[in-house]
């Protein structure tokens, strides 16, 4: 079955335009791939590479690299035990190699017998990074730059030390689009090519398509589409994934190349002519035929969630449902009247806690008797309606994008989109295209469909930038634009389209320091702090015995769990907890695991709790001076590469962590 994908893809590739068009159409691809590998070679040339350069992986320390492969566990099984199996087959008449990279280029894990040589010699073995920077022109790293698959034959790699092998890489993109992985196929022998590249494709779809399935088949439906019946289940189809109320919470790829427009957060009936009532209650593994934005034809199948909940309808769930009170007529009346004239007046917006999402905290719920939280809650809620920027500072953990859901869905924009970018997430090559979007052939690799951007995304919503202290220079130039003229140019056009959008954004650095040192815009700066908030640690609120009495209520809604002892309290609430409010969750989920509905005793709670609390943390305080550039390399000395201790101590994130851990050459 999956040598006929593989053949069939390939077809598809060489027939899509046939007769007179097919020679137009291999001469225009040929023609591309020559101008791509053109450019990463003139890329090299920028880093000051030439031909004779050795391959410079800067192997990952062991200690980190088990914190990378933690971190990619989810992509790392899906991969080896829902992906290769099918292709096995196929595979083993390979002599080839199979790689599987993060975002970074590092390498997580190889699979297959190469032919050529020792590890030492062609340097695909894990904690290898494959980036164009180190490594010249090669698969992995030019289809991170690209963000599209590629093959490099021998003599297109930049240094000469790698042009004994051929490679293929197509990455990998997560439910969100972003991209988390890059899966190569290697090899010294002369396979068919179009075979290889078509197979890596496949096989970079099966994987984005299972890590949907992992994240929601449990109980969300599933929609498959295609033009034909007998390929809905091929890794080509797209995929959509939908909740009870029909609306759209994720897609693949291939969904919104095929439908060509933004899915996010539709609802079913927007894009199919049909209801949601129509999907819920068709026959399993009967195809539907239905309409796609009124005109193009889809063969349709529905799968519903593995672990389906009968539910009862309840009108009281919808929006605006307000409980009848217990009171006389005429207190009624009168209350009636009251809030018809507090409707009319300009107080705050306030929204039923029933309207706004389960995973989200209720304004009111932000702190339990710290005035400072209550100050800060207060003055921010008041500038949501406001056109003023809020800059958030604070610990990582501390709860910062948390405290920016609950403003936005108790804000006047809470029917619109929250767009969360984590700017230390996306690679520095990317954020740019993936901030403002941009039009299709606007550069090697771009989509065909263009892209419209998380900016745009965000029109009339709320846009938090997290971690913005660690937006590249050239990007806070464009950004500083938009936020002075609110539009947006996407890259690759001349058209401009306005935005409004509530800005926040958040950092764990001290920007004006970042400023003096010549790392950030003055004048961006000056236009993100309107109004600046101070996110206390949890080692230093009031309000910590409270507060970690509702956190732990409210994991045992979502589990059953045991009540919190007086003694088990007070031992939370002397913790440091140098990760914060992430490291409460964490501790308070493990302890209930492991009690299983039991007494909670210390014994439950994880070693590294106790580790924390035995660790003389004032050390820091008399190191607060070091620069991280001096610090973090220090600090991962100390603790032999662990990145999670790192963090932690230095009191800022993993993905700082790993910036400062690269040699200087690099990122500069």
């Amino acid at each position: 079955m999956l040598e006929q994908e593989v053949e069939k893809e390939e077809k598809n590739n060489k027939n899509q335009h046939s007769n007179e068009n097919s020679s137009e159409d291999k001469t225009g691809k040929a023609t591309a791939h020559k101008e791509l590998i053109q450019a990463s070679w003139y890329r090299c040339e920028k880093f000051g590479l030439d031909h004779s350069s050795q391959p410079d992986f800067a192997t990952l320390p062991k200690g980190i690299l088990g914190d990378l492969v933690d971190q990619h566990r989810s992509l790392l099984e899906t991969t080896e035990n829902e992906v290769l199996p099918y292709y096995e087959n196929i595979l083993s008449n390979s002599s080839c190699m199979i790689v599987l990279a993060d975002r970074q280029g590092h390498v997580l894990n190889t699979w297959g017998q190469p032919r050529f040589g020792s590890a030492a010699q062609h340097g695909l073995v894990g904690g290898n990074q494959w980036t164009e920077m180190r490594v010249g022109t090669n698969a992995i790293g030019t289809a991170l730059i690209t963000g599209e698959a590629i093959q490099v034959g021998r003599d297109e790699h930049f240094l000469r030390a790698n042009r004994f092998m051929v490679g293929s890489a197509s990455p990998i993109y997560n439910s969100n689009n972003d991209l988390v992985g890059v899966l190569d196929i290697s090899s010294d022998a002369y396979l068919p090519q179009d075979h290889t590249f078509g197979m890596v494709k496949l096989m970079s779809l099966s994987v984005e398509n299972r890590l949907i399935f992992s994240a929601f088949q449990q109980d969300h439906f599933i929609l498959s589409f295609n033009t034909n019946v007998v390929s809905l289940d091929s890794h080509w189809s797209g995929i959509l994934v939908l909740d009870e109320d029909g609306v759209i919470v994720s897609a693949n790829r291939r969904a919104e190349v095929v439908l060509a427009r933004d899915l996010g957060l539709l609802n079913i009936n927007q894009v199919f002519d049909c209801e949601m009532r129509e999907i819920k209650h068709h026959p399993i593994n009967l195809p539907m035929k239905l309409l796609a934005m009124g005109r193009y034809q889809f063969y349709v199948k529905v799968i519903p969630p593995t672990q389906q909940i009968m539910r009862v309808p309840d009108f009281r769930r919808r929006t605006g449902y307000v409980m009848p009170s217990k009171q006389s007529p005429l207190a009624s009346s009168m209350n009636a009247l009251k809030n018809k004239d507090i409707a009319k007046s300009n107080t705050p917006i306030t929204v039923n806690k029933k309207a706004i999402p389960e995973n989200v905290i209720a304004l009111d719920e932000l702190q339990h008797g710290d005035e400072r939280v209550e100050r800060l809650v207060k003055q921010a809620h008041k500038i949501m309606e406001k056109d003023i920027p809020i800059l958030i500072h604070g610990e990582t953990g501390a709860g910062k994008e948390i405290f920016v859901r609950s403003l936005h869905y108790h804000s006047s924009r809470a029917s619109e989109m929250l767009v969360a970018v984590n700017c230390a997430a996306i690679p520095s090559e990317l954020v740019e295209s993936e901030l403002f979007g941009y039009e299709k052939g606007a550069f090697t690799g771009a989509q065909t469909k263009g892209s419209i951007g998380l900016i745009r995304r965000a029109h009339r919503g709320t846009l938090f930038l997290d971690e913005i202290g660690e937006m590249p220079m050239p990007v806070q130039s464009r950004l500083l634009r938009v936020l002075q003229e609110r539009v947006v140019t996407p890259l690759g056009s001349t058209e401009m389209y306005p935005v409004d959008i509530k800005l926040i954004s958040a950092t764990n650095r001290i920007l004006k320091e970042e400023v003096s040192a010549g790392r950030f815009r003055q004048d961006l700066y000056y236009r993100i702090s309107g109004l600046n908030i101070e996110l206390p640690s949890l080692r230093d609120r009031k309000d910590k015995a409270k507060l970690i009495q509702f956190l732990h209520n409210r994991l045992r809604e979502e589990e059953p769990g045991p009540e919190l002892s007086k003694e088990m309290l007070d031992l939370l609430v002397k913790h440091p907890w140098p990760g914060n409010m992430r490291q409460l969750v964490h501790v308070l989920k493990v302890g209930m695991a492991m009690a299983d509905e039991e007494v909670l005793e210390d014994w439950h709670l994880p070693d590294d709790f106790f580790d924390d609390m035995n660790s003389d943390l004032d050390t820091l305080d008399d190191k607060s001076d070091e620069p991280l550039e001096r610090l973090i390399p220090r600090l991962l000395n100390e603790f032999k590469g662990n990145i999670s201790q790192t963090a932690k101590i230095a009191g800022v994130s993993r993905n700082t962590v790993y910036k400062y851990a690269k040699p200087k050459h690099e990122s500069e």
